[in-house]
């Protein structure tokens, strides 16, 4: 007798530097889907970039040690080609096996996961996927590209210097005057990369070089922001029943210098407020932003976006992140949970809305 559940692919891991992130988020998102709604497949991407069907314990996803007898796994093939039945899975003794899913959950942040490369494999496929499509995925992944457009639609966002690698080190003189006329300090950051990975805070030029290192390490195109004093806030947006909901905003105090990598994942320093601590003027602003954004994008099923509330009660536009944290901490779950949503609820959601979108 055929299922009636909806059968559901759980991407994670992943080539990034984002890597071990991913295996928190695809924890959380196993660990409160609903298995009396979908039928889960967990395929993981160990950081060399090869697939596996993983039926094991989620614990080791948690702890990492999913894919430590690699020769014991299923290896996992994908046929681009539209049909039923696109993915082949081989076993140890070279055994193959089709299968087919409904949609797939790519629950994989940075590089190869969120930047529209997967999402273009899975369109050519004709299989749905939760997030935004492979054009909309790969210029919200590109700070710079999406500030381009963020301009056109005319919000407030910190003032940008993009620095090329090659340009950079025929000239670097140039850079740092186009820096100085931004002031310091500034943020430098990859424009490619999501997680604060790479991304460093500059007080004056001294710093600079090892800042662009560091950054030029993740990506060969970096952005140099200017410092905008102000509280975190971020607001998750949904795209459900043809309607895009915005959630409260959340707020972040870091605790320390700014929201880093170590500060996000590592550390315990930072506070979480849901909702922000902000007048009703403000949360309508920011939601009714955080929408404009993610409409200007064309942003598909969801997205977080994030900004500054400054002093003076000006928000500006941070950036924005199409495959957002599932983490025990992340925010995007829970602004969702606050508003009445459970943790299941926000996956079912994201899940049908993925299954009915159009491509």
């Amino acid at each position: 007798m055929a299922s009636d559940k909806i059968k559901l692919c759980i991407l994670f891991g992943g080539k990034s530097s984002e890597h071990e992130v991913s295996l928190s988020s695809s924890y959380g998102v196993l660990s409160n889907v609903d298995r009396d709604v979908f039928d889960v497949v967990s395929i993981g991407i160990t950081k060399e970039g090869k697939w596996y069907l993983f039926e094991g314990d989620t614990e080791e996803i948690k702890n990492g040690t999913w894919c430590k007898n690699t020769e014991e796994l299923k290896s996992v093939l994908i046929d681009p080609a539209p049909g039923e039945d696109n993915f082949i899975a081989v076993s140890p003794d070279g055994t193959m096996t089709k299968f087919g899913v409904d949609v797939v959950f790519p629950v994989l942040h940075g590089a190869y996961g969120e930047d529209g490369t997967l999402q273009g494999l899975l369109s050519l496929a004709g299989i749905p996927y939760v997030g935004p499509d492979h054009t909309s995925s790969g210029v919200c992944m590109d700070k710079a590209f999406a500030k381009q457009i963020i301009n056109e639609a005319g919000i407030r966002q910190a003032k940008t210097v993009i620095a090329v690698k090659h340009s950079y080190e025929k000239d670097p003189e140039r850079l740092k005057e186009q820096i100085r006329e931004l002031g310091y300090p500034v943020f430098v950051k990859p424009s490619r990369a999501g997680s604060s990975v790479g991304v460093s805070k500059v007080k004056s030029e001294d710093g600079l070089e090892k800042a662009l290192e560091r950054a030029f390490r993740e990506d060969s195109k970096v952005l140099v922001e200017e410092y905008i004093k102000g509280r975190e806030c971020e607001v998750a947006v949904m795209e459900a029943g043809g309607e895009i909901i915005a959630s409260v905003p959340g707020e972040i105090d870091p605790g320390c210098e700014f929201y880093d990598y170590e500060t996000k994942y590592e550390n315990d320093t930072a506070s979480y407020y849901i909702p922000a601590r902000l007048d009703e003027a403000q949360v309508k602003k920011i939601r009714d932003e955080a929408v404009a954004i993610f409409e200007a994008l064309d942003c598909r099923t969801l997205s977080r976006v994030d900004f500054f509330v400054c002093d003076d009660g000006e928000i500006v536009f941070n950036e924005i992140n199409t495959i957002p944290g599932f983490t025990p901490i992340s925010m995007y779950p829970k602004l969702f949970i606050h508003s009445g949503m459970t943790y299941g609820e926000v996956i079912t959601k994201l899940v049908k809305s993925a299954l009915v979108k159009e491509r």
